[in-house]
């Protein structure tokens, strides 16, 4: 039962210091990331660019804002991904979003619902996507 049209989220900035915030937690310092002067003038990107991994994270509050709540819902989780790839990157100060395909709904047990969703998220003033991903959520219902 594939979607026809993709539920759009709405637009969501990442500015430097939501990257500078992200490469604490992670302990992940690359110059690419929070070296602004440094990026601009070592990097292709002409300025730092979010971690891949920090755009992956707005999915959650991307599919939140976007996707219906299915009726009866006691518990969701986040089940995995069949796939990830991280395609352009993302500039600090760009706004992304993200499109959510439903592609399969799984009942493996009675009350458990597993939906595989196709994602792109797009990143304003970009051609080609920052990231697509297969994203499984199970869902139990009462």
């Amino acid at each position: 039962m594939p979607q026809k049209d993709p539920a759009v989220s709405d637009w969501i900035v990442l500015p430097q210091s939501m990257i500078d915030d992200f490469a604490q937690i992670t302990n992940d310092h690359q110059f690419i990331h929070v070296d602004p002067r440094r990026a601009r003038t070592d990097t292709p990107f002409e300025s730092t660019i979010a971690h891949g991994f920090l755009t992956l994270s707005h999915l959650t509050q991307m599919a939140e804002s976007t996707l219906p709540a299915l009726e009866g819902t006691t518990r969701s989780i986040n089940y995995g991904f069949d796939r990830i790839r991280f395609i352009s990157p993302v500039r600090s100060g760009t706004r992304i979003r993200g499109l959510f395909s439903l592609e399969l709904i799984e009942e493996r047990t009675p009350g458990e619902l597993t939906l595989h969703h196709d994602v792109t998220v797009e990143a304003e003033g970009q051609d080609r996507p920052a990231l697509a991903a297969r994203w499984i959520m199970r869902h139990y219902l009462n």
